[in-house]
């Protein structure tokens, strides 16, 4: 894994869900971080469900917090709902934290 790849992933695990006390990566609502040779950031990431009460904020908070990397020239986010979220997707750190 590239330094970048890495350094986003810590900007993302600063973002926690607020009904879930456990980051949004180790959530597994991350499916896809690509970065190309612009240091364009592509990613795709799903809510735990589309009435999820921070559609609107919690995204804007994944693009701002990776705009905050020096190398991050853009961020293009996309948000996408297939496949759907489920626990099966959650790291065992966040099952472990969550008892499950």
């Amino acid at each position: 894994m590239t330094d970048l790849k890495e350094k986003i992933i810590s900007e993302i695990k600063k973002i926690y869900d607020p009904e879930i006390p456990v980051n949004i990566y180790e959530l597994g609502l991350i499916y896809k971080i690509e970065v190309n040779e612009e240091n364009k950031v592509i990613i795709e990431m799903t809510l735990t469900s589309p009435n999820c009460p921070v559609a609107e904020s919690l995204p804007n908070s994944v693009k701002e917090n990776i705009l905050k990397i020096d190398e991050v020239n853009e961020v293009d986010l996309k948000l996408v709902w297939d496949p759907p979220w489920s626990k099966d997707k959650m790291s065992e750190m966040a099952k472990l934290e969550l008892n499950l």
